[in-house]
């Protein structure tokens, strides 16, 4: 690159970051064998970027403000991100200390220290073998690379600059981590494959038996049932304890008058009853209440009808649906909810949340006042509650300074990485305290977390770019090193989980390949394993452990740099 244009992104840092992101994030869908490197790319073209423009000969000052800029950046873009995430992953991370989650984060818990114990291990036999001097800053980055998580290795950095370390030692962990990562991509892939055929196990047999796991659709499906003697006289909770299905009554026809299905109205035979739920609960629900009757009562709106409506009137946030008394005080049930790309089938301790889009089933006349009651302004949800927002980042913020003692004198802070994600995953537990509603719309969720992930990665890869170029000149072996290191991590990783979530606690190999996804928190994996799967109980493990898995990594990447000095 010509001095000249070295000068001028020299001169314009935001330039600088924007070039970035512009060459990196095309990379980021390119798909080799299914596989893609995701924000990693970004990263890297921060990495090439920054070893072309941050050069020997720059002008000190000058290269002492763009360190300043891209700090700022690469901070306030982590910072939005683990709020963001918090929020978003709440539920998840609160639900998985119910029995089944505790055997999924238990896998995670022990598959992360064994692997921590691991890196620890292979970075003492490299050095004390003389092949190559792989300090604590190295190791570090290897696990968060191994593992693919860049909040752990924000949290590396951020360790790093408070003891006062150069631009070499921070480029370290951020060089281990860019080496490793594809391995950490590409590795649980492959264990997924293996681990399949190793346990001989029928994934479309096993998923039809896990009627109990509670997860969202693709689809959900719509049939009128018509009551036989072998329905007659059960109730919607008779129904879910007998067949093991998640559905929700909408509408039925008695003696010739179409209404609305109670749940606790006891069925008689002749009756005919729509039903909504996944396709496979919908058919058990039929065999147990009767047949498929001959009509089809959702095509009959004489006097009911459906509605979609989109959430966006903050009163009904943070509310399970029983405090709103839906069907008694406004003549209407909710029959499907849509969060994001997934549908749920709606129960009485389902809290709503900003941007949900649900269909209520009401009498024709009723819409509008149903319409009313949940708002439905695509201009509400396009406003992200910029006040809350602000108000809980500030917080995380705050507590990520707060010292913590551990032993042998450590102190231990959770940072701007680890503070706005604990408060993000508190505040998202309560949906609201007051008048204050702390989620926000999951499209709003989903584009600010990408765009503060973005900037986090271009910003750090700037960095880092100046140390790669003096680490890679100085011993051009780190590459087969760390590739080679972060694949033995990787096979012992996967293949432990495998092993201990299999056999150890019986998780269901379609569950297992959401948790291997969820320790690696790569969203790369967790499609594929939809893939193989071909239904989403992967999504089931991959929400339940991706908190914990996140939070581990800030902690353990951290303890490395103590353990391994």
């Amino acid at each position: 690159m010509s001095d000249s244009i070295v000068l001028f992104f020299a001169h314009n840092p935001l330039l600088l970051l924007f070039a970035v992101v512009a060459l990196g994030y095309p990379l980021s869908k390119i798909r080799i064998a299914g596989a893609s490197l995701g924000i990693a790319s970004i990263l890297f073209a921060g990495i090439a970027m920054g070893t072309l423009v941050v050069v020997p000969q720059l002008n000190p000052v000058l290269k002492k403000d763009i360190s300043k800029d891209m700090n700022l950046i690469y901070e306030l873009g982590l910072a939005i991100f683990v709020y963001a995430m918090g929020l978003a992953i709440a539920h998840s991370f609160w639900a998985a200390f119910s029995k089944e989650g505790i055997k999924k984060n238990a896998t995670v818990f022990i598959v992360m220290v064994t692997s921590t114990l691991v890196i620890l291990g292979v970075a003492k036999l490299l050095t004390a073998t003389g092949i190559f001097a792989c300090n604590s800053r190295y190791a570090a980055g290897l696990l968060t690379g191994s593992f693919t998580n860049m909040p752990a290795l924000a949290g590396v950095i951020e360790a790093l600059k408070r003891q006062g370390s150069d631009a070499v030692a921070i480029a370290q962990p951020t060089v281990a981590s860019a080496i490793a990562y594809p391995v950490g991509v590409i590795v649980p892939m492959l264990a997924i494959v293996f681990s399949r055929r190793f346990f001989k196990v029928n994934l479309k047999a096993e998923a039809k038996s896990l009627h109990h796991y509670n997860s969202g659709s693709g689809r959900l499906v719509a049939v009128t049932i018509e009551v036989t003697s072998s329905g007659e006289g059960m109730t919607h909770v008779d129904l879910r304890k007998r067949a093991n299905c998640k559905v929700v009554f909408s509408r039925m026809e008695r003696a010739g008058e179409i209404r609305l299905a109670p749940l606790d109205l006891a069925l008689r035979k002749g009756d005919l009853l729509t039903v909504v739920g996944a396709p496979m609960a919908v058919t058990r629900a039929t065999r147990a209440l009767g047949k498929a009757a001959e009509v089809s009562l959702q095509n009959d709106i004489s006097e009911f009808d459906s509605t979609r409506v989109f959430v966006s009137n903050h009163d009904v946030i943070g509310r399970p649906l029983r405090e709103l008394q839906l069907p008694e005080k406004y003549n209407g049930i909710i029959t499907r909810l849509r969060r994001g790309d997934m549908w749920f089938v709606p129960e009485a301790d389902t809290v709503l949340e900003l941007g949900d889009r649900i269909r209520v089933a009401t009498p024709k006349d009723n819409i509008p006042a149903i319409e009313e009651l949940f708002g439905d302004s695509y201009r509400e949800l396009s406003e992200a509650s910029f006040l809350t927002f602000a108000m809980g980042l500030a917080v995380g913020l705050a507590v990520g300074q707060i010292p913590i003692p551990l032993s042998h004198g450590i102190i231990f802070r959770l940072g701007f990485a680890g503070g706005p994600l604990v408060v993000g995953l508190i505040l998202g537990r309560y949906h609201r305290i007051g008048p204050f509603v702390w989620n926000i719309p999951y499209s709003a969720n989903h584009t600010i977390r990408q765009f503060g992930l973005v900037l986090f990665a271009a910003g750090i890869g700037v960095i880092s770019g100046e140390g790669f170029r003096f680490i890679i000149s100085d011993n051009l072996a780190v590459l087969p090193i760390f590739l080679g290191a972060a694949l033995v991590v990787s096979v012992v990783a996967d293949g432990l989980a495998c092993w201990v979530g299999y056999r150890l606690f019986k998780i269901p190999l379609n569950v297992l390949f959401g948790i291997v996804a969820g320790m690696h928190t790569q969203p790369v994996v967790l499609g594929y394993a939809n893939q193989q799967t071909r239904n989403e109980l992967p999504n089931v493990g991959f929400a339940a452990v991706y908190p914990l898995a996140t939070i581990l990594k800030i902690v353990l990447a951290q303890a490395l740099l103590v353990l391994a000095a």
